[in-house]
């Protein structure tokens, strides 16, 4: 079973929430660098989220579908959710760009709370896989 198909056989929100981190993830941190003051962080935003994505295909690959698949998310959007705190706080930034930081910034940070009670949950024994496959 392939990890979109796993997906798939989740709650339906799930999948809304994943398609709403593609715009998250992608899209508004790609709009950052129109603007000079965004740049950096958009740069880092996406690779982290390319990272991030690459982590959960080969942990899905070597696990499964588990609550361990947040774990690239919590080593790699911790550290940019505090840059993000920072900017937000202390960089002046133009207002459509602030706007998309904020959105982010608040993506990631629901993220992240999933993620790391997925994560705590996966260490503390509950690593049954979430979806299994259809037997024929």
């Amino acid at each position: 079973m392939t990890l979109p198909e796993a997906i798939a056989l989740q709650p339906a929100w799930i999948g809304l929430w994943l398609n709403w981190m593609m715009v998250g993830a992608f899209i508004l941190p790609a709009a950052l660098l129109i603007w000079k003051e965004t740049r950096l962080a958009a740069v880092l935003l996406l690779i982290s989220g390319v990272l991030s994505a690459i982590g959960v295909g080969l942990l899905y690959e070597s696990f499964g579908y588990v609550k361990l698949l947040g774990l690239p998310h919590v080593i790699l959007w911790t550290p940019v959710a505090l840059y993000l705190i920072h900017i937000l706080r202390y960089k002046e930034i133009r207002n459509w760009p602030k706007g998309f930081l904020y959105l982010i910034f608040g993506t990631i940070l629901i993220s992240l709370a999933f993620d790391y009670t997925d994560l705590i949950r996966y260490v503390l024994g509950e690593d049954t896989p979430l979806a299994m496959p259809v037997q024929s």
